[in-house]
């Protein structure tokens, strides 16, 4: 591409003034063929390349890439019968030989020559430029990696016409200036006695000191006729060229106005082109037409579909979200629903920027797509704590079957009583994991699934059946996500497909740590520890009111004796008191008669208060016996202890 580059630069050596004469800048004539010699010496480089570089048999194609020959001398044959005649022709620095003085050649005539043989050898260097762009697509599909890049490399293309372009308006405007002195100096042929004969090596500016010619050019019409601005001689779209030897600009201004020259010309096909009749302005035009449209449809078409492939996804997802909306508004979703739908394809967009992540694992061979898989789900699958506890031949199958999951806030992963077709491993976000068992009246239980927890945990106890049914296993919970969630899911089939392929699943450590990070088995057994206490509870309780009931019972018993005891002895007393005598007759038997109505009171409050007391403990058993605790149902035990016949 540098050699490409540097090619037009020779065309640039030749400036004229205001002498009437043409000469060559050997100042940059040295400084573009010392650039022009190192880009040789690559030409020359690649052609020992290719002298060593071997190739595909054309005869072993039928199956498969072919056979590669390394013969050496079967590759220096080949090269030497296809490529060698374009690439030597491509490398020989013959434009650096052209562009050394001689003395007896004037300037105008070894830039013809030097022109000439730029323009031939520039066609071997295009063709080889565009042979090795057709071998880099037809290799790596593609000559650049990223969209940048390609849409740099063809605007650097475009650059490349628009550099050759200018540079061959400049040459050919000296070329018609030139054509304009000829004509004057071969009217002025000494016919005239008032004018000097011109002889063509006066157009040479090695002349410039020689007093004939002095004489000739201050007596001449010349610049009457060619020089600018008052030139009568029609240049048409060379005068613009032509104003800058004119107004002595120096090379790289002079460079850069040729080249927006010639990037102007490209993009418009010509169109601000004011040429004249002349028969070689007319032919350019209408190249300067034809290239611009080649050129123009082709690179930048390229550069716009290369720009285009970095928003095709992003196009993609708008044309997509619009049809989204359409057909929510035509099927007159609720709005509640309508916003459920949008937060979900924004944030599957934020997650995924719009990759079938899924389709790209699935179209490459299996080991590479295991390695991907490790090196992008291991360590996550390594925080769950169950995940932990398996060996690395496990975890790769793991991680092999493993599939991303995005789910928005407050979606439902799965309802209580729905069937389980995956496991769910959580990466980031929380959910919100409840149950009811079945339904069960003022029966509720929840808990929050935070990063490294899982859910779905009746699918791995289906898995590991010896004869599982063809139905999935019912969901004993009701999981829904309370924030945005990335998860990881392991499909029904794919976690059958590891259970029965190791064995390794069954061991017993495998059984705790499922027991112990379970949240179905976590809340079975909070259940069941509760229902222990309160049964616990209740049993204390009949035990203290047995206690207390015996204890009244005992008490009763012996305010019974005392009572008989006191009416034995009070007999004879009474007795007594009878025969005494008449004055002490009344108030003994009035005496009597209270303490009897006493003792009656004393034994009814007596067993009332034991009747009573009875009574209240029987109620309160009854109570007590009558209370109904709630029974969760025990998770199905996973068959750990499978044998390995059972297993292969």
């Amino acid at each position: 591409m540098v050699g490409l580059f540097v090619d037009p630069m020779y065309f640039y050596l030749l400036h004229t003034g205001l002498k009437s004469c043409v000469t060559m800048d050997m100042q940059i004539g040295v400084g573009v063929t010392a650039v022009r010699t190192v880009a040789d010496l690559f030409y020359l480089a690649h052609m020992i390349l290719k002298f060593r570089t071997a190739f595909v048999a054309p005869s072993s194609r039928v199956f498969g890439r072919g056979e590669l020959v390394r013969d050496p001398d079967q590759i220096a044959i080949r090269y030497l019968k296809n490529d060698f005649i374009i690439d030597l022709a491509a490398m020989l620095p013959i434009p650096q030989v052209t562009c050394i003085p001689v003395n007896n050649s004037s300037a105008n005539h070894t830039n013809n020559t030097l022109s000439m043989i730029v323009l031939i050898q520039y066609i071997p260097r295009v063709f080889l430029i565009v042979s090795l762009n057709s071998k880099i697509v037809k290799s790596s599909g593609v000559v650049t990696r990223t969209a940048w890049a390609g849409a740099a490399y063809n605007l650097l293309l475009y650059t490349l016409a628009s550099h050759v372009l200018g540079a061959l308006w400049y040459l050919l405007s000296i070329e018609r200036q030139y054509t304009c002195w000829m004509d004057v100096c071969t009217r002025e042929n000494g016919t005239n006695p008032a004018i000097p004969k011109c002889y063509m090596s006066y157009l040479d500016c090695k002349t410039l000191e020689d007093p004939i010619r002095m004489d000739w050019h201050s007596r001449s019409e010349i610049d009457h006729q060619c020089l600018l601005p008052e030139a009568t001689y029609v240049y048409g779209l060379f005068a613009d060229a032509l104003n800058l030897d004119v107004a002595k600009v120096n090379f790289w201004d002079k460079y850069l106005y040729c080249l927006w020259w010639g990037f102007r010309n490209l993009s418009s096909y010509g169109q601000n082109l004011e040429n004249s009749t002349y028969r070689g302005e007319t032919i350019f035009c209408i190249l300067i037409c034809i290239m611009g449209l080649v050129f123009f449809s082709h690179l930048i078409g390229n550069m716009q579909t290369y720009l285009q492939s970095m928003t095709v996804r992003l196009e993609e997802w708008r044309v997509k979200r619009r049809d989204i909306e359409e057909w929510m508004r035509h099927r007159q979703l609720p709005l509640e629903l309508q916003e459920r739908v949008r937060r979900f394809f924004q944030y599957k967009w934020l997650a995924t920027r719009g990759v079938d992540e899924e389709s790209i694992l699935q179209s490459l061979p299996l080991d590479l797509r295991r390695e991907i898989q490790r090196h992008l789900c291991l360590a996550l699958v390594r925080r769950v704590p169950f995940f932990s506890q398996m060996d690395e031949q496990l975890l790769d199958a793991i991680c092999e079957r493993l599939v991303s999951s995005l789910s928005t806030k407050d979606a439902y992963i799965v309802r209580e009583g729905d069937p389980v077709s995956e496991m769910l491993f959580v990466i980031r976000g929380e959910l919100e994991s409840s149950t009811t068992d079945g339904g069960r009246t003022n029966f509720f239980s929840s808990i929050t699934l935070r990063p490294g927890d899982f859910c779905g945990e009746e699918l791995l106890t289906w898995a590991l059946m010896p004869n599982p049914s063809l139905n999935f296993p019912q969901s004993t919970r009701t999981v829904r996500s309370v924030t945005e969630v990335e998860a990881f899911a392991l499909r029904a089939e794919d976690l059958k497909y590891v259970a029965n392929q190791f064995k390794r699943l069954h061991s017993k450590r495998l059984q705790h740590a499922f027991r112990y990070y379970s949240h179905q088995w976590r809340s079975w057994g909070a259940c069941f520890v509760q229902g222990a206490w309160r049964r616990y509870k209740k049993r204390k309780l009949a035990r203290e009111l047995s206690k207390q009931e015996e204890l009244y019972y005992m008490q009763g018993q012996g305010g019974d004796d005392g009572d008989g005891h006191d009416d034995s002895d009070s007999a004879p007393l009474l007795g007594a008191g009878a025969g005494a005598g008449g004055d002490h007759r009344d108030g003994a038997a009035a005496g009597a008669a209270h303490l009897g109505a006493t003792f009656l009171a004393s034994k009814f409050a007596k067993n009332t208060k034991k009747s009573a007391a009875a009574h209240h403990g029987k109620a309160r058993m009854e109570d007590v016996s009558s209370i109904k605790f709630p029974k969760l149902a025990k998770p199905d035990e996973p068959d750990f202890s499978l044998s390995s016949d059972d297993v292969l």
